[in-house]
C-alpha cells in the first residue's frame, strides 16, 4: 500500500515509487565479516568518540560500496542533531555533482544531547546508504521512502547487526 503522498506524484514518479516499493531485500554480497567494524562503531559510541565513530563508519561504508560495486560515499559524523519545528534530523544523504556522495549522521540527540543508541545510530547510517544504493545500484532516478525502501533497510540491518536489541555482535 503506497504512502499518502503517492497520489500527488506525477506518472513517472509513481513508476519510480512502484519500482522502489517492489524491491524488498538487499542481499549482502560475500566479503569479510563486518562484525569487527560494527563493534568499533559500538565502542566508539560508548566512549563518545565522534572521530572514532566517523572513522569506523567510513570503513564500513567503504566495505559495503565495494561489495555492491557502486561509487564510494563519504561519511561525516556530527555531534548534536539539528532540530527545528519538524523534529530532529537523524541523517542526511547528499548526492553531489562531480564528487562522491555524502552521508551525514549525528551521534547525540538534540534535546538531551545524549549519545544515540547503537542500533538507532547504525540504522540511520544504513538508511542513508540505502538512498545511495537506490541511485547507484538500482539506478532509480529518485529515492523514495516506500515500504520496499524500509524493508531493504531492515534487510541490510539484519545482515550486518543481527536481530534484537543491544549492540554489536560479539
Amino acid at each position: 500500500m503506497p504512502f499518502a503522498y503517492y497520489d500527488r506524484l506525477s506518472s513517472p514518479r509513481k513508476r519510480t515509487y512502484r519500482a522502489s516499493d517492489a524491491i524488498h531485500a538487499i542481499p549482502l554480497p560475500p566479503g569479510p565479516s563486518a562484525d569487527p567494524v560494527i563493534e568499533r562503531i559500538a565502542e566508539g559510541l560508548q566512549r563518545e568518540d565522534r572521530s572514532g565513530v566517523e572513522a569506523a563508519c567510513q570503513v564500513l561504508l567503504n566495505d559495503l560500496t565495494n561489495r555492491f560495486q557502486v561509487p564510494a560515499v563519504r561519511v561525516r559524523v556530527f555531534a548534536v542533531r539539528p532540530k527545528d519545528s519538524g523534529g530532529e534530523l537523524h541523517g542526511l544523504y547528499e548526492p553531489l555533482e562531480g564528487q562522491p556522495a555524502r552521508i551525514s549522521v549525528w551521534m547525540r540527540t538534540a534535546e538531551r544531547k545524549k549519545v544515540v543508541a547503537f542500533r538507532s545510530f547504525v540504522r540511520t547510517l544504513i538508511h542513508e546508504l540505502c538512498h545511495h544504493l537506490d541511485y547507484e545500484l538500482y539506478k532509480l532516478p529518485e529515492t523514495f521512502h516506500t515500504e520496499g525502501f524500509y524493508k531493504r533497510e531492515s534487510s541490510l540491518m539484519l545482515q550486518l547487526v543481527g536481530p534484537g536489541k543491544g549492540h554489536a555482535p560479539a
